[in-house]
């Protein structure tokens, strides 16, 4: 018998608390003073389960996205709403059943990533890429066995992109994921992460960006009759990564990205 508590994967619970209130002291300021984060939405998180919710975001950054979802995500369970003033009072008791899911190969990186995988990381190997390299290869049946443990145990937030780059298409096992488990699944769109913050998120980049995060009703899901393809289209409407985007993006911006794109280094997992 285990003299602490444990969650589910085996990790201390005082561990996890104190990680994620030391880590939300810490990385504030990015979010509440060096840059504004507009946030709409947030009320939508209060009316949610405690348990078997998948959030499906778009991706700009390794850390720096899932940081601030974090900070949103408990200012809103205690009170707040689209801001997330008063970080002591909201992290004095974090909600610590929050997961989300990371590239193995990512969270290996370094020590500060294997301090953020304890605050809450389900590791699942790439079946696309590997240190830099396309690859192909199956899926791993035990890491889609974890994602459904955590959300057995509570949230999820998940990048279904699967990558930093934008406009690429949604990988299909997060659909697989929603139809076996059955979550609540939430979209969020973010913007301004890429210009605040190097590519992991760690080191601000820019000050005085306007970050934004949107957060969304529930999708609708047909868990039993909707296709993997349709659900795909859902998502990627959802989270407004789907191409019918790109027609309303000014010309300039999208010349721009060309460019960036071209470096896949920047962009890449």
């Amino acid at each position: 018998m285990a003299l602490y508590k444990q969650n589910i994967f085996g990790q201390a619970l005082f561990i996890k608390r104190f990680l994620i209130k030391f880590l939300g002291y810490v990385s504030w300021r990015r979010y509440g003073k060096f840059n504004k984060l507009q946030i709409e939405g947030s009320e939508i998180i209060r009316n949610l389960p405690d348990k078997g919710v998948l959030f499906v975001s778009n991706h700009q950054t390794y850390f720096a996205d899932v940081a601030a979802m974090l900070h949103v995500f408990n200012a809103s369970l205690t009170g707040n709403t689209d801001n997330i003033k008063r970080p002591l009072k909201y992290l004095r008791k974090p909600k610590l059943n929050v997961y989300f899911v990371a590239a193995t190969e990512t969270m290996r990186k370094g020590l500060l990533p294997r301090i953020f995988a304890y605050a809450g990381a389900v590791t699942v190997r790439r079946t696309w890429r590997e240190k830099g390299e396309e690859i192909k290869r199956p899926v791993n049946p035990s890491d889609t066995e974890n994602i459904g443990k955590a959300l057995r145990d509570g949230w999820v937030i998940s990048f279904p992109q699967g990558t930093v780059k934008p406009w690429m298409p949604i990988r299909k096992g997060t659909a697989h994921i929603i139809k076996n488990y059955k979550p609540v699944v939430v979209p969020v769109v973010i913007d301004g992460f890429r210009r605040s913050f190097d590519k992991k998120g760690l080191f601000i980049k820019k000050r005085g960006i306007l970050q934004s995060m949107v957060i969304k009703q529930p999708l609708d899901i047909d868990y039993e009759n909707e296709s993997v393809e349709g659900i795909v289209e859902k998502i990627s409407f959802a989270i407004e990564q789907h191409p019918s985007f790109l027609e309303n993006i000014p010309k300039e911006t999208l010349r721009e990205m060309q460019e960036l794109n071209k470096k896949r280094d920047f962009w890449e997992y």
